[in-house]
């Protein structure tokens, strides 16, 4: 019979109770403990998670009111509320026993036991200790769902022949569980099409759990990726459910994977290679079961030739590759999504039946669109809202011009051009270099070696 993958501590100052109860255990479960220090006890649950505690009534020579076995008892439970714990007695007093049970312990065995009773005994607050954590967990999976999935969405419209393409791509790769690398500028939909995956897999009937990498300090990473007990650190006010666990089933989307540092993609590679993280404060590893559809700006191969990203992290995203164009390489698409747009922010709006004219169709299909979809979304709400007519004119949109800018300093030095890009994108952002490194396509790593080269200080 395989064993139960449990940790099971027995604390008792009689060291041959010790061995009996850990002989009578080792068969059913795969991890015993025993102490015979009950000021050990804190330690212990400190360092450990434990399915099921057998502790003790009595423990200095000659007691036998069991009060000392009660006032660890209630110790545990206040450190630990949903914790099993059976009681040990040698004189099998209902009064203590019921007492125990009003403090919280599950049960309690009379020694000297037999073997069988105990097996069974330690085996049902187990399985009751089992139940409460799904049910935790589950609760703990609702809550983040809720934070994380009541977000708007947008469907992906287009007609263009790479459109057409990226399409036939996607209806391939969607019914599998493969990996998928999401390439393309900022503002092209690769969220958008992370969703679409994720809608036509066999997955589509569990969740979709978005992360930005790009906004994750580094010591939080672990917290928010991998969760975190209660007490692990000093924020750390309740256990919370790290981002693989929330996607258990589902899909999980690593937005701004360019964005990640060397020691985090480690971590991050750990986890998908094993299929298992563990929790902040916790040794107990968790199986994950969620298909990782990641997505950058960035150039990962040429960042693998510089030492920027891992090459085998980047290969275990990179099952599948997919490439979403630039607004500007797929013009044809642009009346299409104007009128989306229109319709969507008409409503929102409650200006009734919108439409556009020819110059303004005009217009937008001549503009190069450098903030792709994005900058297209937000010129249409923003004519929408300051329109008082029904049909949109050119004037009431307000775009950057498409030519390419000067330099201020009129400089045709590129390394002077690119230093003076980067101290303006950091100056428009008040110093956040990650925000910055977004504007640019940087990865972080990748704008502090070019700071560093420029002598740039922030």
């Amino acid at each position: 019979m395989n064993r139960l993958t449990a940790n099971i501590l027995i604390i008792d100052d009689d060291l041959d109770v010790l061995h009996s109860a850990r002989m009578a255990l080792k068969p059913i479960f795969t991890q015993i403990t025993a102490e015979s220090q009950p000021q050990q006890i804190n330690y212990l649950l400190n360092q450990n998670v434990y399915d099921v505690i057998l502790l003790d009534m009595n423990y200095t020579t000659g007691a036998t009111s069991g009060r000392e076995g009660l006032m660890w008892l209630q110790n545990i439970i206040d450190k630990k509320p949903t914790q099993q714990v059976v009681m040990i007695t040698a004189y099998g007093d209902i009064k203590l026993a019921v007492e125990a049970m009003k403090i919280g312990a599950t049960d309690f065995v009379v020694k000297p036991w037999d073997n069988e009773k105990l097996q069974a005994t330690v085996r049902a607050a187990y399985q009751l200790s089992q139940s409460q954590r799904e049910v935790k967990q589950l609760r703990e999976k609702q809550s983040g769902m809720k934070a994380l999935l009541n977000q708007p969405g947008v469907e992906i419209i287009g007609q263009s022949p790479t459109m057409k393409e990226l399409f036939r791509m996607t209806d391939k790769v969607a019914t599998t569980d493969a990996n998928v690398i999401i390439f393309g500028e900022n503002g092209t939909g690769k969220e958008l099409l992370a969703q679409f995956i994720h809608e036509k897999s066999e997955r589509r009937e569990n969740v979709f759990v978005k992360v930005d990498l790009g906004t994750i300090s580094e010591s939080l990473f672990e917290s928010e990726m991998f969760g975190h007990t209660k007490g692990s650190f000093t924020d750390a006010r309740q256990d919370k459910i790290g981002r693989f666990e929330l996607a258990q089933g589902g899909t999980l989307f690593l937005d701004e994977i360019g964005n990640l540092s060397l020691p985090l993609q480690a971590k991050l590679l750990t986890a998908i290679q094993h299929k298992t993280i563990t929790r902040v404060g916790s040794t107990t590893p968790i199986s994950i079961d969620c298909r990782i559809i990641s997505a950058t700006n960035n150039n990962l191969f040429e960042m693998v030739e510089k030492g920027e990203f891992r090459e085998d992290l980047l290969y275990r995203l990179n099952t599948v590759e997919l490439m979403v164009p630039a607004l500007a390489k797929r013009p044809e698409d642009i009346p299409l999504l104007a009128d989306h747009f229109i319709q969507i922010f008409a409503n929102k709006y409650r200006k009734g039946a919108m439409k556009l004219s020819r110059k303004s169709y005009d217009l937008l299909s001549k503009h190069l669109w450098p903030g792709n979809i994005r900058e297209l979304q937000h010129a249409m709400e923003r004519a929408v809202i300051m329109s008082d007519e029904s049909t949109l004119q050119p004037h009431h949109f307000l775009l950057q011009s498409s030519k390419p800018k000067v330099s201020p300093s009129n400089s045709v030095n590129l390394n002077e051009i690119e230093k003076e890009t980067i101290e303006i994108a950091i100056a428009k952002h008040q110093g956040n270099i990650s925000k910055a490194a977004k504007e640019l396509g940087l990865g972080r790593t990748t704008i502090y070696r070019k700071m560093d080269k420029y002598g740039i200080k922030y």
